[in-house]
């Protein structure tokens, strides 16, 4: 009686997904620990579980920045207003959202200091410093860091007053090397997106209203979530010369000129965590792609208490762990019905059951967090199955990403058309004029932002959706977070 009341205990509602998708995402998050709320306002406290996500994000995408030819350094979080200032485009962007620290204790600073929302002006400030020659270029520099942006309507990971993230500033000669590092690092951040966090995106260019502040131009990746909104999961900017210009970088050239570089920058934060929570989870909870997954594997004794088991168990959790994969035993005193149920709401990719039937036939069963199905697997094999079972689940739950963004993008006409669409959670492919009032007419009206103009410009129609003149850019608009 007294197991049956503790099994009871274990109360993981969570809302339906379907009818209240925002408090599903708030249900996951915090009954699956990855977050808590912090005590400031729009603050979060990232929790182990949570976290570790991260470090694997971080871990995949340093090697990627590595084997680029980026390096990582550090520079202060501390920004003098002064700097912020020095790019009008930008102090624009960014003044709602910014910062201040105004006194140390009870004595006012000569000058105010901005708590970094982003930045390209402290690097550049350095950079500025430490490029004389074109022989100091191209510049290829990467930041682990934290940013504050006073954010109105917070949610954990897609919108907080302090993220994680990376943030990338290049110095380049040209204009032409500088663009083609722009694209390039937009490509790194997709090839990641589909091979680690199993998420299918849209590329392209940002219109000019939604490019980041102080840029030329910014490359954006789009990724759809469960319910038909679109998620900027990282973006690229091709900076040009504005800020190199304003903070004096100048080197001298080949033939004997002071020249400004080009400069590029480049970022994804924390937010991808909340990505991967809204592109794959269900009902159940969280479905992790295996790759950054903190625990890919549980292994849960059946009968623990009877002779072997749990050393049968203990025997695959090691063997796993000395293969390399990231493996947790589940010997703790709970019906193996409660473990399955905390496992799956936590999203562990696979879960190894194994008792004393399986161990006199020399098997064991796997379960499939992405669709739940069993498999009986040999214990001799062991080894060999189970990563290639990761992987397995990697490419199915890629392949139901992609499935799953194409199947609900809609080639839209008309305003009439356009909004059925996006009330059905569709992003809409379109023509546009290339006008700011029809974008702010249907970001009035029918509740939908510009996303992305692909790279693939070959017409879907002839003329604008919004005021009917002809149109000469492809572009998607979607509802968005």
């Amino acid at each position: 009686m007294a197991k049956e009341m503790k099994d009871n205990q274990f109360v993981k509602e969570i809302a339906d997904m379907t009818a209240d998708f925002p408090q599903w995402y708030t249900d996951v998050v915090l009954k699956t620990q990855l977050v808590d709320y912090g005590p400031v306002k729009g603050t979060m406290v990232i929790r182990p579980y949570g976290y570790e996500i991260w470090e694997h994000i971080q871990d995949e995408l340093d090697r990627r920045f590595k084997a680029t030819g980026h390096k990582n350094a550090y520079f202060p979080m501390l920004i003098p207003y002064s700097y912020l200032v020095k790019e009008a485009d930008h102090v624009e962007g960014f003044a709602p959202e910014v910062a201040l620290v105004t006194h140390i204790g009870d004595t006012p600073l000569e000058e105010k200091l901005v708590v970094r929302p982003t930045s390209e002006t402290i690097i550049c400030s350095m950079y500025s410093k430490w490029v004389q020659s074109y022989r100091d270029l191209p510049l290829l520099i990467n930041q682990w860091a934290n940013v504050v942006r006073w954010e109105k309507t917070t949610r954990p990971f897609l919108r907080t007053s302090e993220f994680l993230w990376q943030e990338g500033h290049t110095l380049h000669r040209t204009e032409e090397e500088a663009r083609e590092e722009t694209a390039k690092m937009l490509e790194v951040y997709r090839e990641f997106m589909q091979n680690v966090l199993a998420i299918d995106v849209l590329t392209g260019v940002k219109t000019e209203k939604e490019k980041f502040a102080g840029a030329v131009n910014t490359y954006s990746m789009e990724a759809m979530m469960l319910d038909g909104k679109s998620l900027q999961a990282g973006t690229s900017h091709y900076l040009g010369q504005n800020f190199s210009s304003a903070f004096e970088i100048k080197y001298l050239d080949k033939d004997g000129q002071l020249k400004n570089p080009y400069q590029t920058s480049w970022g994804v934060s924390t937010r991808l965590i909340g990505a991967l929570i809204m592109a794959h989870g269900d009902q159940r909870g969280l479905k992790l792609p295996p790759r950054v997954a903190p625990v890919q594997v549980v292994v849960v004794p059946i009968a623990f208490h009877k002779e072997g088991v749990l050393d049968k168990a203990q025997e695959l959790a090691a063997a796993l762990k000395s293969a390399g994969v990231r493996v947790e035993l589940d010997d703790r005193d709970q019906s193996p019905g409660w473990k399955f149920n905390e496992w799956e709401m936590k999203g562990v990719p696979v879960r190894i059951e194994i008792g004393p039937r399986d161990i006199e036939n020399g098997q064991f069963v796997a379960v499939r967090r992405d669709t739940h199905e069993k498999r009986v697997i040999e214990i001799s094999s062991l080894c060999e199955a189970i990563p290639a079972l990761l992987d397995e689940i990697h490419e199915n739950m890629f392949r139901q990403s992609h499935e799953f963004l194409h199947s609900r993008i809609d080639v839209c006409r008309n305003m009439d058309d356009m909004k059925e669409s996006l009330d059905n959670g569709h992003f809409v492919k379109t023509m546009w004029c290339g006008c700011r009032e029809c974008e702010d007419k249907i970001k009035a009206e029918l509740s939908a932002t510009s996303r992305v103009m692909p790279f693939d410009q070959t017409p879907v129609g002839e003329t604008c959706v919004c005021c009917g003149k002809p149109a000469d850019k492809v572009i998607y608009f979607a509802k968005s977070y």
